[in-house]
């Protein structure tokens, strides 16, 4: 095997390894959330509160709410990549494993650090699987295509996607607290950081990736 093939070989590995360690950390730490129940991650809310009026575990909510939304792609001409469809299972699996294994927290003193964890533990799983380059999750490839279909910049979207969701999750159940919060205030700075941490040389310029993109357009975050 030539060097520059090995060295190939070897990336891919390692993407593959921030991909799905990524996705697993991703519902673990969302699972921490919600053992804390000081409040969830924005579309935590909302898959909480479907989970509440359905009877269906959280982790199969967010997986519907991901093939759901993933179908909203087509009209907006968005692109799947390996990612992007290991985020609708992946996340929701390792979700409700760790709920499965994790008791409740009761009493501040414990809910806490538990949802401090969770927030932390979202930032590392966030940069993992950001720097796999495999291309954007469901929602946040939602975001990205009706930034590109309207003109409306990322914040907007971003924002009217998710007061949209938390909004609706909380009125049908869902977790709201001092844990979305400050969930949102963090999570920015920790994936920065922890993208820097975990980052992977890129392939050369305009050589796709294996899920069929550039670089540049790979980046994006799930």
């Amino acid at each position: 095997m030539s060097e520059p093939t090995a060295r190939s070989g070897t990336r891919l590995t390692r993407r593959l390894i921030h991909l799905y360690a990524g996705l697993a950390l991703y519902g673990a730490s969302s699972a921490l959330l919600v053992r804390a129940g000081l409040g969830l991650e924005p579309w935590g809310v909302l898959h909480q509160g479907l989970a509440e009026r359905t009877g269906i575990s959280i982790g199969v909510v967010s997986i519907i709410v991901g093939a759901v939304v993933l179908l909203l792609w087509i009209p907006i001409r968005q692109r799947p990549g390996l990612g992007t469809v290991s985020n609708v299972f992946a996340v929701g699996i390792a979700m409700d494993s760790t709920l499965a294994l994790l008791p409740d927290a009761h009493g501040l003193g414990a809910q806490i650090p538990l949802m401090a964890a969770g927030i932390v533990l979202n930032g590392v799983a966030t940069g993992l699987y950001i720097s796999a380059r495999f291309g954007p999750g469901p929602r946040d490839g939602l975001m990205t295509g009706l930034n590109r279909l309207t003109g409306r910049s990322i914040r907007l979207v971003r924002t009217a996607i998710e007061v949209a969701v938390v909004v609706t999750g909380f009125l049908l159940g869902g977790s709201l607290g001092a844990g979305t919060v400050l969930y949102a205030l963090a999570i920015g700075p920790l994936a920065q950081f922890f993208l820097r941490v975990f980052d992977l040389p890129a392939p050369d310029e305009g050589t796709p990736d294996v899920a069929g993109r550039t670089p540049q357009e790979a980046i994006l975050p799930q």
